[in-house]
């Protein structure tokens, strides 16, 4: 026999485990539901320009769509028990497309109120960390941390992409045409989430990337009461000081990062007169570091007590704040450069951590806790915004609005030493423990 006839067998195939694949469309998800995130900033001046509207008013309407943004959080983690991560992720996406897409009619304010406030408040609620976390828990038992990161990502990843294309349309063509975009953006998101995405491991049959074959099946929660469990996952948790430490302090970082940079601060740089496309510029920065400076934090949360992660992040961003007053102005100066670095990688990097700490506390019940605390962050959200849009109003400046939120930061780092933490033994812990 002629050897070299022999047949050699072929090195096995490494084939992508399908918990990646489902990250990767979430990830997409949310990018394409961040889309409006950035959108208030770069439209509140031109819109204020045409309409003659107050920055209070303006900033109203986003404080609903926080609000709402954060209370659907919860919920969230309910409805896609009930209805399923595709059916739920896909009308998400389809609200935040009609909110955007129907502002280009708006001449009221209770019609901003409707699209800015209600569709894309829900529809991003839906879409809320808590999808996130759903994702990262149910999939991945290995690298949770970090795949809890680079989903977190994504939001900046979404303000990294549609920021400097708002801001360009806005100025070249009309704020109407910057607002089509995020409707373009969340509708293509669709048909690769009803392909993908899928609620559990088993759906294709597999274990949980990082598990073994022989591992049991996380318990699937009973659909019927999806509303029920979440009301009272939140009676519980709220028994806890744990829980209120957690909500109090990730709703300050709500207040000082979507309520007041992501909402006022190209505003507020126009007002020192700087042009819009260069203070969009900036904050889109952010969004670059701020991927860089999540993607680590979750990835530090596997290994480093989310405790004192927390308490660096929430001094960094202390800091950042009570300076910004004097690092604002018409140019680019290395200071401003240096704060934006700092603080895009501090903007959400909070979220791993605390992700983590309510898994480790809550046990089964985590993921809905975290969309509970995620609604004070909402919340948090919501009131910094409204309040510094009326600081502006009523001083001609934001500098107020700034040294509160430097102080809250140092609450918040107190908060976060404060918290006990306990052991879990495995994926499910028992009743949470009362007290700190």
């Amino acid at each position: 026999m002629d050897l070299t006839q022999q047949s050699v067998p072929a090195p096995p195939r490494t084939r992508i485990h399908p918990a990646w694949w489902v990250a990767a469309v979430a990830f997409v998800a949310l990018l394409g539901a961040a889309g409006f995130r950035s959108a208030p900033g770069v439209l509140m001046v031109p819109m204020e320009a045409e309409f003659g509207w107050s920055r209070s008013l303006l900033s109203s309407a986003v404080s609903l769509n926080l609000i709402l943004y954060g209370l659907m959080a919860p919920f969230a983690a309910a409805l896609i028990d009930r209805f399923g991560i595709r059916t739920i992720t896909s009308v998400a996406l389809v609200l935040v497309a009609a909110g955007s897409g129907l502002t280009i009619f708006v001449s009221q304010g209770w019609q901003l109120m409707l699209t800015w406030g209600i569709l894309i408040g829900l529809g991003t609620g839906s879409m809320a960390l808590v999808f996130a976390a759903t994702v990262a828990n149910r999939w991945f038992v290995a690298r949770r941390g970090l795949v809890m990161g680079v989903l977190t990502a994504a939001a900046a990843t979404g303000q990294l992409i549609f920021l400097p294309v708002m801001a360009a349309l806005t100025e070249s063509q009309s704020w109407r045409a910057a607002s089509l975009v995020v409707t373009v953006a969340a509708l293509g998101v669709v048909p690769f989430v009803i392909v993908v995405l899928r609620d559990y491991p088993a759906d294709r049959g597999v274990a949980p990337y990082g598990g073994r074959p022989g591992d049991p099946e996380p318990a699937r929660q009973d659909p019927a009461g999806a509303v029920r469990r979440t009301l009272r996952a939140l009676r519980e948790a709220a028994r806890t000081k744990t829980f209120w430490a957690l909500a109090g302090g990730f709703a300050i970082c709500g207040a000082t990062t979507n309520g007041l940079i992501g909402t006022h601060f190209v505003p507020s740089a126009h007002d020192h007169g700087m042009a819009q496309t260069t203070a969009a510029g900036l904050l889109a920065v952010v969004g670059i570091f701020d991927i860089v400076g999540t993607i680590v934090s979750g990835a530090l949360t596997d290994r480093i007590d989310p405790r004192l992660l927390l308490v660096g992040y929430y001094a960094f961003r202390g800091l950042g704040l009570l300076l910004l007053p004097w690092l604002l102005s018409d140019q680019v100066h290395p200071s401003m450069l240096v704060f934006i670095v700092v603080y895009g990688l501090d903007w959400v990097a909070t979220v791993p951590p605390t992700a983590a700490l309510c898994r480790e506390a809550f046990g089964a019940s985590g993921t809905i806790v975290f969309g509970w605390v995620f609604a004070a962050h909402q919340v948090g959200a919501a009131l910094a915004s409204a309040a510094a849009g009326l600081l502006r109003d009523t001083t001609g400046h934001y500098d107020f609005a700034w040294f509160g939120g430097a102080g809250l930061c140092v609450v918040a780092a107190v908060i976060s030493l404060g918290i006990r933490r306990r052991r879990t033994t495995g994926a499910t812990a028992a009743a949470p423990e009362r007290g700190v």
